[in-house]
């Protein structure tokens, strides 16, 4: 069991073992530790004044890693509804797909009359 320096159990430990609902985590960053060229690059963009301080640095950064997870989970999905289309559909060869492109293209230089 994890416990503290007198012996006694750890507070998370203790609410682990108490049997009780886990009370809700909300994690607060009172501070983040950047590898020198980010801090550097983060000084630079608040010392520019593109940014208040390096509160909005970090929340800017977190946000544009909200918005490309956001991104990523979309373009998964169209995978999966392609994938779950073909199953459905069916599939297409290369081959397949070269012919009746060729085909469109034979079509479209036609003369018209």
């Amino acid at each position: 069991m994890a416990c503290l320096p007198s012996g006694r159990p750890d507070r998370r430990v203790r609410e682990i073992l108490s049997g009780r609902p886990p009370l809700p985590y909300i994690a607060r960053m009172d501070s983040v530790t950047l590898p020198p060229d980010l801090q550097q690059f983060a000084a630079e963009a608040v010392a520019a004044g593109r940014y208040r301080d390096m509160s909005e640095v970090v929340a800017t950064g977190v946000d544009l890693v909200r918005r490309l997870e956001a991104e990523r989970a979309a373009f998964v999905k169209t995978l999966e509804d392609a994938e779950a289309e073909a199953d459905r559909d069916g599939w297409s060869s290369l081959e397949e797909v070269e012919a009746e492109m060729r085909q469109v293209i034979r079509a479209a230089a036609r003369p018209t009359a």
